[in-house]
């Protein structure tokens, strides 16, 4: 019986140590919703996909899906703000959505200010991708992994892209 208990101690996480954490992102928008997963421990985050699907339905569908896939513990949607820090004009509809998707998948949902994500993540496909119609259909999803690295900074003290 002792050696069992041995080998459970062996397995059992360190309690001290900072639990890890698979966080979904969401750049919500009227026409498109920008997709990136993370990892809380160690501060990654990357985009993932676009859902561009003009039915809530089907949208919500698709995030079933990614949810199951990546097992989530928690939710990250970004809060638009203008840009002196009140509340933009979609950010009651951004609201809306976080409160759908912690009622349908049970799931904590953080609002994070998301002033300038999409600024930064076209600048930074701008590296790579020099034309505006191949930026833009990535552009969601870059998006959603600005907001998660901001989210991962203030929370977890990381951030890597």
């Amino acid at each position: 019986m002792p050696e069992r208990n041995a080998r459970s101690a062996l397995r059992s996480p360190n309690p001290a140590a900072p639990a890890s954490e698979t966080v979904l992102a969401f750049d919500f928008g009227e026409k498109r919703i920008g997709v990136a997963v993370g990892e809380s421990l160690i501060g990654t985050a990357r985009a993932l996909t676009t859902i561009s699907e003009d039915a809530v339905d089907i949208r919500f569908a698709a995030i079933e899906r990614l949810i199951a896939q990546w097992q989530p513990a928690r939710l990250v949607v970004g809060l638009p703000r203008s840009d002196d820090g009140r509340e933009h004009a979609l950010s009651a509809r951004c609201r809306r959505f976080a409160n759908q998707l912690h009622g349908r998948f049970g799931l904590p949902v953080a609002l994070v200010d998301e002033r300038y994500s999409s600024l930064e993540a076209d600048a930074a496909l701008k590296l790579d991708v020099t034309r505006w119609q191949a930026r833009k259909a990535v552009l969601d999803a870059h998006a959603a992994q600005v907001i998660l690295q901001s989210y991962l900074l203030e929370h977890h003290g990381t951030a890597q892209g």
